[in-house]
């Protein structure tokens, strides 16, 4: 129902029950609200989005109050401003001010505050900062959080819970509260990222997300001048659509051509797509899911995509790493290709080549570091570089990313199909293997590719199909707290699906732990719009069609087994908590 209210003595019909921040942001009124995320619970703990209500003899907060008929709110005001200083003061005694190496690269509210509070005489250092001695907790190699930079809104703390996982806790310290890594034994990190991707003070990062940036090149820069010495970059699905907005450039927008010269342009010889490694991980998996239903054995098939959930399985739900996919996910396949089946091609020696990921995941660090991976005894990708990390690196060279003349990618694995382009979005690897899987078990062409059940940003998505007149059951889930609810449920039974996608984080790859922020589900939605249009304008829209993964299947695994085996497969097993360092 439509209400009619006051802002700023301007009235307003706006939907009752919504937030007084709802309704201004809709209205483009500007209220700073450090503390609020939409995909987290309200909390107006930072106490700077305060306005005020006629009548009302307290302020209150914008993000929690919901707006009422005849409500007359000013936004701006002596009393609002002296509060708000008073508040934003008081966070950065709480907040180690380290803007030249933070997360928000300076698009920071608590350092937009102070620039405009600047005339009121905000003073960021009136009060003594007493998180100066905090520790920085680094967890495994992936994530590193420092306690000094935390501003106690405990976003983190919900996310980590909200994920299913749990592994960041408050803890009691004196008269103060911490943030603190979990000490359980059977709790641990995931290294999903979305930590990161809440925490409005840059309390969280990568390792070497800016101290050791350009160490992906320093290879490159050693061996200039030298014979057969390559250095190649290989980037996610995901970032086409994502890393525009690190560059001022609208949510969404398809920035492909970009990307590609920006990767050349910092001294990559290379240049390859990720997508066609889906493109051989959907053919791969495909063929697995064909066997195990002929078979009937391990089923449901869970996808191995996503290393955050292969570890939380490992860890979580060991009774089903049988389930997992043996097929090795995008990177880790293109990778390994690029050192045995284009090396051999190119006659390059394979320990002359240097590979290195652009990926919109945390957790691909970790991921990259499983010897289970390894080909030939080699690591299949040498270092991973998140949209973020490769966003400062362009940054720091001082590359204009948005003028940039748009380049394509190699060729050999520099076109994929339109299957593989939407594995960047939650329900893409189960669309594109639907398309490969139907053909080849039922031998017919499926002419409509489209499956646009398992499309959209619900948390659990579930579907039935006909194939090979059987009716399968499937599920598509995004966001690691929704599948531990599926599988803990009780009613469920989960033999009764064939396939179960599972992506850590919300909206999949387009929302991962490395992606710019903020991050949000209109964002998402509109990431995920973008790779569904460029899979909607490609002539092969099936993976198993793509002309380099026919050639590959036929010239190079037909004759040699043992290293498609290599290649395209891994194992998994029971995995220890993960070691958490005090720096």
């Amino acid at each position: 129902m439509k209400v009619q209210i006051t802002i700023n003595n301007k009235k307003y019909k706006v939907d009752e029950g919504k937030t007084i921040l709802e309704v201004c942001e809709e209205n483009g009124i500007d209220i700073p609200a450090l503390c609020h995320h939409p995909d987290l619970d309200i909390k107006a703990s930072c106490r700077l989005c305060l306005v005020q209500i006629k009548g009302v003899k307290e302020l209150v907060t914008a993000c929690s109050e919901r707006v009422c008929k005849g409500y007359n709110i000013l936004t701006e005001s002596a009393e609002i401003t002296k509060a708000r200083k008073i508040n934003l003061e008081l966070l950065f005694s709480q907040h180690k001010e380290e803007c030249f190496d933070c997360v928000w690269n300076y698009n920071c509210e608590l350092l937009r505050l102070a620039k405009k509070y600047k005339k009121y005489k905000v003073k960021i250092n009136r009060f003594e900062d007493r998180k100066a001695k905090y520790p920085v907790y680094r967890f495994g190699n992936v994530i590193e959080f420092d306690s000094s930079k935390c501003i106690d809104c405990r976003n983190c703390v919900e996310m980590c819970s909200k994920q299913g996982v749990g592994f960041l806790e408050i803890k009691e310290k004196g008269s103060l509260f911490q943030v603190v890594p979990s000490a359980k034994k059977n709790i641990d990190c995931i290294y999903c990222g979305q930590c990161i991707n809440h925490c409005p003070a840059g309390a969280f990062e990568t390792v070497d997300e800016f101290e050791n940036i350009e160490k992906p090149l320093l290879p490159a820069c050693r061996q200039a001048g030298k014979k057969n010495k390559v250095v190649v970059a290989q980037f996610a699905p995901a970032i086409r659509t994502s890393i525009g907005e690190e560059f001022g450039l609208a949510g969404g927008k398809v920035v492909l051509g970009q990307l590609v010269a920006a990767l050349r342009k910092v001294g990559f010889n290379k240049v390859f797509d990720t997508s066609v490694g889906a493109d051989f991980t959907t053919t791969s998996e495909a063929l697995e899911v064909v066997e195990r239903i002929k078979q009937n054995k391990n089923l449901p098939v869970l996808t191995s995509c996503c290393p955050a959930w292969v570890k939380y399985v490992e860890q979580r739900y060991p009774k089903y790493i049988k389930n997992i996919s043996t097929t090795k996910s995008p990177q880790t396949i293109l990778g390994a290709l690029i050192k045995t089946y284009w090396a051999q091609k190119e006659k390059i020696n394979p320990k002359n080549i240097y590979v290195v990921s652009i990926m919109p995941c945390t957790a691909k660090k970790f991921e990259i570091e499983r010897p289970q991976l390894k080909v030939q005894g080699m690591k299949s990708v040498d270092y991973v570089l998140t949209t973020r990390e490769f966003a400062r690196l362009l940054m720091r060279r001082k590359i204009n990313f948005a003028k940039l003349k748009p380049e394509k990618p190699d060729a050999v694995f520099g076109n994929p199909s339109g299957a593989g382009v939407i594995y960047g979005a939650t329900g893409g690897v189960m669309e594109s293997a639907f398309r490969t899987a139907y053909e080849k078990l039922t031998g017919k062409t499926l002419k409509n590719v489209d499956f646009k059940k398992v499309r959209g940003m619900q948390g659990i998505k579930e579907a039935e199909v006909k194939v090979g007149g059987k009716v399968r059951k499937i599920a598509v889930i995004n966001g690691l707290g929704n599948a531990k609810k599926f599988l803990n449920e009780k009613k469920r039974k989960i033999k009764q699906y064939t396939c179960i996608e599972v992506m850590a984080c919300p909206g999949g790859c387009i929302g991962g732990g490395g992606q710019p922020i903020p991050t949000s589900n209109d964002i998402r939605v509109k990431r995920a719009d973008s790779l569904y249009s460029l899979d909607k304008a490609k002539k092969v829209r099936k993976a198993h069609e793509n002309p380099i993964v026919k050639k590959v299947y036929k010239d190079y695994f037909s004759n040699n087994e043992k290293i498609a085996h290599q290649v395209l497969h891994t194992s998994y097993n029971k995995k220890p908590k993960g070691p958490v360092v005090k720096l």
